[in-house]
């Protein structure tokens, strides 16, 4: 019995290290508890951002200039070839042109003999006028010498208007480009019989130095659009467009929209809007398709990561991080857009220097107490942090 007692004694002072170190790994474990969740947290700031809209479009040339012929005739000559770029006024096809040329010459000839016709009359004209003077004849017959004097002079117009016409249709055998600009599809063949009143023209002339883009919004878009764009404040609607095309690769320059079609479409509920695009390397081309990306510019936007929002039904919702007592409330936020990976948040309902969880949400409700780090800091064990490279 002694012994034992004395054994136990001698255990003292171990026995309330032990219980010292406990107590002290307790204390420690409840300080740490007391500082809240580790998770990572954002200070909001004021940004400039642009919130985008995107419309399918087709590109067209300026000029798009349909080739027909004002003549019948068989095709003799095709001088161009299919993506050939011709300057203004070069010659594109040629039709057989004998046959005008005849109807040229008997329209000359026809002039010739009407000419011939006002010089007899002119003649008689002067042969009675001093039968005239002298009495010897009446003057009824000078009245008579200038109706026909007139009758040939007439005819003579109307053959001279014949051979004008004639020689026109002579002209028009030879088919020039109206534009410069690059030729399109060619149909027809050498031998070919063209018409004027044929349905598909000889080929299409496009002019793509610049370049029409048109698309298409809804009205509520369009209205959206209207009264954005006069904006003076803020969210204000860029004028300058932006073009991705069908490789989705963005076209290095912006347009304009200078165009819309006046009217809603009651079929489709939507209007027609046209932008125009320089393209002095061509690369832009008529029958392609893109898209025409609108921007409203917001100069003074708060930014909301999306991964740092969580949604109940049709509402989405932040945690706030309180300074006063380290806790976070959870807030309803209102999205007026989205930029990147980023919501464009009213200033209604967040502020400049307000600070929010950005991720680890599901760990927390209102109340939660956060110990807030740097974004970009990792936990490690629950106790310490490391930095994210």
């Amino acid at each position: 019995m002694r012994h034992s007692l004395y054994l136990n004694k001698r255990n003292y002072p171990f026995l309330i290290a032990t219980l010292l170190v406990v107590f002290m790994v307790s204390c420690q474990e409840a300080e740490e508890k007391d500082e809240g969740l580790p998770l990572p947290v954002l200070t909001l700031k004021e940004e400039k951002a642009a919130k985008s809209f995107q419309y399918l479009g087709s590109i067209e040339g300026v000029e798009n200039v349909g080739i027909r012929p004002q003549v019948d005739g068989i095709l003799e000559k095709i001088y161009v070839d299919e993506g050939e770029y011709v300057e203004k006024g070069q010659p594109l096809f040629e039709i057989n042109s004998q046959p005008y040329q005849e109807d040229l010459k008997n329209a000359m000839a026809n002039v010739k003999v009407e000419r011939a016709k006002l010089k007899k009359a002119k003649t008689e004209i002067d042969r009675i006028q001093p039968l005239i003077d002298n009495e010897v004849i009446s003057e009824v017959r000078m009245e008579t010498a200038m109706a026909d004097y007139e009758v040939a002079q007439s005819s003579l117009d109307r053959a001279q208007a014949v051979a004008a016409n004639m020689r026109i249709k002579l002209e028009f055998t030879t088919i020039n480009a109206p534009v410069s600009g690059f030729i399109g599809r060619i149909p027809k063949s050498i031998g070919n019989l063209v018409k004027k009143t044929d349905e598909e023209p000889l080929t299409v002339l496009s002019n793509v130095e610049d370049v029409y883009v048109y698309f298409s919004m809804s009205e509520s878009d369009y209205l959206y659009y209207e009264r954005m764009k006069g904006d003076s404040t803020s969210k204000k609607m860029n004028n300058e467009v932006k073009l991705v095309l069908s490789d989705g690769s963005e076209y290095e320059r912006a347009g304009v929209i200078d165009a819309n079609s006046g009217q809603i479409d009651k079929s489709t509920g939507s209007i027609n809007l046209r932008a125009k695009f320089d393209n002095p390397d061509t690369l832009l081309r008529s029958g392609s398709t893109g898209k025409i990306i609108m921007e409203q510019i917001y100069p003074n936007a708060i930014l909301v990561p999306q991964g740092a929002t969580t949604s109940i039904q049709d509402k989405r919702f932040v945690f706030k991080f309180q300074e006063t007592d380290s806790t976070v409330l959870k807030k309803e936020i209102q999205i007026e857009g989205r930029t990147g990976k980023q919501y464009i948040v009213s200033g209604e309902t967040l502020n400049s220097d307000d600070r929010i969880v950005v991720s680890g949400l599901n760990k927390l409700t209102t109340g939660v107490k956060v110990n807030p780090m740097k974004v970009g800091q990792l936990v490690v064990d629950n106790t310490t942090t490391a930095s994210v490279q």
